[in-house]
């Protein structure tokens, strides 16, 4: 591809860390996940004191909801997307470690998936509600409100790390990510960055209008929206992991089949009694 037609797209080449002083950085990857966590907390405090509920409430959920985002990720991936590794590696599922010859280096967890990190998100919740005797259909229900807003900052954070690319394509808003090759590709991650602040406002003004939805519904409509919108934009998708070259659908779109065939089921279903937390 010539200089010129490289001129007529976005050239994406950032540095990974905001800044740093000595070996001590921060990342916006980490910033990203940071603000995800902020910002959903604040706005569901504003939910819990609307309905009459604890911030020391939402403060014990926030705990259970961060180690099992982490702890349903991290199984994800090692699961779904590279099992034939972690197989013969089982101790670096749970440590930031890799042994390399007859050495352990330190090296992070080098992977997370976000459909492990929603099954993490609703057995977290399931545990929370039977610990301190709150419905969990009221708890999910309200969760879902930002957990969009969390998932759009998260693949801010996968574009500032030019994860996650899309497939080559010569529309007038590809991006060339320098760090990986010269070729424009569809952003995919914003593209669900997008689609997920849509859905966080449709979901917000869901509940600005009903306070007291039948229980269920929300989180049915939510689970439709958010994993419709994923299975849509992985067609734009690179593919993530080898083993998925050739596939009529990627691995990303088989898990996402599961959540919006039960978010049909909650809104088709008719529960027979409207419960409270």
């Amino acid at each position: 591809m010539s200089m010129t037609e490289l001129l007529s797209f976005i050239t994406w080449d950032p540095k990974p860390e905001l800044f740093s002083i000595g070996s001590f950085g921060i990342r916006y990857y980490s910033l990203c996940w940071l603000l995800a966590f902020v910002v959903s907390y604040i706005l569901m405090l504003k939910v819990f004191k609307r309905e009459g509920k604890s911030q020391e409430l939402l403060d014990k959920l926030t705990i259970y909801i961060f180690v099992g985002t982490l702890v349903g990720a991290r199984l994800g991936h090692c699961f779904f997307y590279d099992w034939p590794y972690y197989r013969e590696h089982f101790l670096e599922i749970f440590i930031p470690f890799q042994k390399v010859g007859n050495e352990w280096r330190l090296t992070g967890f080098t992977g997370l998936a976000s459909h492990g990190g929603a099954v993490g998100i609703l057995v977290a919740t399931w545990l929370f509600s039977r610990n301190t005797k709150t419905d969990f259909m009221w708890l999910v229900d309200r969760l879902i409100l930002v957990v969009p807003i969390a998932g759009a900052f998260i693949r801010l954070g996968n574009f500032f790390n030019s994860e996650m690319i899309g497939n080559p394509t010569d529309l007038p808003w590809a991006v060339v990510f320098a760090n990986i090759d010269q070729i424009p590709r569809h952003p995919a991650q914003m593209y669900e960055c997008l689609a997920y602040l849509i859905i966080f406002f449709i979901m917000w003004a869901l509940y600005q209008k009903n306070m007291k939805p039948i229980p269920g519904k929300f989180f049915g409509i939510f689970l439709i929206l958010l994993f419709g919108a994923r299975f849509v934009i992985e067609f734009v998708k690179i593919d993530q992991v080898a083993f998925e070259a050739g596939m009529l659908l990627n691995m990303g779109q088989i898990l996402s089949i599961p959540f919006i065939l039960v978010g049909i089921f909650l809104l088709l279903r008719t529960p027979k009694e409207t419960r409270t937390a």
